[in-house]
């Protein structure tokens, strides 16, 4: 690896650990949203009350909350990973800490809530939601 210190090395090592299970975290979410709503569907059909349809907007707005702040961790682990990789090794202090919000570096929770790999998965959800409850004749 050239002239990089080990100890630098291992430190964009564990900060890497750290964005990996932030992202790993995202779509365990995304999974278990899916699966919640299609069990709310399946106890939602025609010889159920339709009223279970409703509840399945609370698990994805509180799975689309909870996954963009690990979006918004993992965004800021990125700058952090990226600020070790160019210091010099005088400047390292080996901290784990997450930098401070930035517009510039997409790391505000709004920025996160609604970027694009939120927005596209959990605004469809809910329209899926609205369309099966009009299909089912709920609305």
């Amino acid at each position: 690896m050239g002239n990089i210190p080990e100890a630098k090395i291992r430190h964009l090592e564990m900060i890497q650990a750290v964005v990996t299970r932030m992202a790993n975290n995202s779509f365990m979410l995304k999974g278990w949203s899916v699966t919640l709503i299609a069990g709310i569907f399946v106890l939602a059909s025609k010889d159920s009350n339709q009223m279970y349809l409703l509840v399945a907007y609370v698990p994805i707005i509180l799975f689309w909350f909870l996954d963009s702040y690990y979006l918004q961790l993992e965004r800021k682990y990125r700058v952090l990973y990226n600020r070790i990789r160019v210091c010099e090794e005088a400047d390292q202090t080996f901290d784990l800490s997450a930098p401070a919000s930035s517009k510039l570096d997409k790391t505000y929770y709004t920025q996160s809530l609604f970027s694009r790999t939120e927005f596209w998965f959990y605004f469809p959800t809910a329209l899926l939601v609205a369309t099966v409850a009009r299909m089912t004749n709920f609305c």
